[in-house]
């Protein structure tokens, strides 16, 4: 694997059992991913984009093919191997911004830390920076209840990042918000992306999203149909 690159796929093949026979969700999948790109990977529903994306994050493997991402090759990697990759150098955000809600926007933010064995009081100044990051400094001990959809994603962004990874994996990130909020975030993730050299590779059918990406992997029927550099994307200020 190069090392200019985060991900790099051949080959993949991802097929699920239907009753006897076989449903092929991504078939001839290959492009590689260099670090600090933003790209997306666009399709309408059930071209495959999330199924891809779970794969690049360890949470299902190839059928067959090469999937290597940070220099793990994962269809060979055991799931305690895939675990610890996920947890010290990838972030994720969802749809669902999956918040605990007995917990406030520090502990939140905190939880990815704490599995990693951060030390207390390193801990408390990462996160923070990564809340300053977002813009919530001031909401700090309100717990999800007590925000708005935006500022929950926002705070499910800052744990993404706190632990600056080298690859964030975001599934649809604006798909419950408004067009404000969905701008925001964007503008958010942008400024990150430059500040961090984090690598960002989203899933999505969203114009909005897409008028920031740098790279767009087009998606069809689980096959890539064109792989796009964007040479004016809107910028994060």
């Amino acid at each position: 694997m190069s090392n200019k690159n985060v991900v790099e796929i051949k080959n993949l093949l991802k097929q699920f059992p239907v009753g006897g026979d076989y449903f092929t969700a991504l078939s001839n999948i290959n492009f590689e991913l260099e670090k600090a790109e933003f790209m997306g990977l666009v399709g309408p529903s059930g071209s495959g984009k999330t199924t891809l994306l779970n794969i690049i994050g360890g949470l299902d493997s190839p059928t067959e093919g090469n999937v290597n991402v940070l220099g793990i090759e994962l269809g060979s990697s055991s799931h305690k191997e895939r675990a610890h990759l996920r947890k010290t150098k990838m972030g994720f955000i969802f749809q669902s911004y999956n918040l605990l809600p007995v917990y406030s926007v520090f502990e939140n933010v905190e939880l990815p830390l704490i599995l990693n064995k951060i030390d207390k009081d390193k801990r408390r100044s990462m996160i923070e920076k990564a809340v300053e990051s977002v813009g919530l400094t001031d909401k700090m001990d309100s717990r999800p209840n007590m925000l708005s959809g935006g500022e929950c994603q926002r705070t499910a962004i800052a744990r993404a990042i706190v632990h600056q990874p080298a690859l964030v994996l975001a599934d649809e990130p604006t798909a419950n918000l408004d067009a404000e909020n969905s701008h925001h975030i964007m503008k958010i993730l942008v400024q990150l992306n430059k500040k961090l050299s984090t690598s960002f590779i989203f899933a999505t059918h969203d114009e909005k999203i897409m008028a920031y990406l740098r790279r767009i992997i087009h998606l069809d029927d689980g096959e890539i149909t064109e792989d796009e550099n964007i040479s004016n994307p809107k910028a994060g200020d």
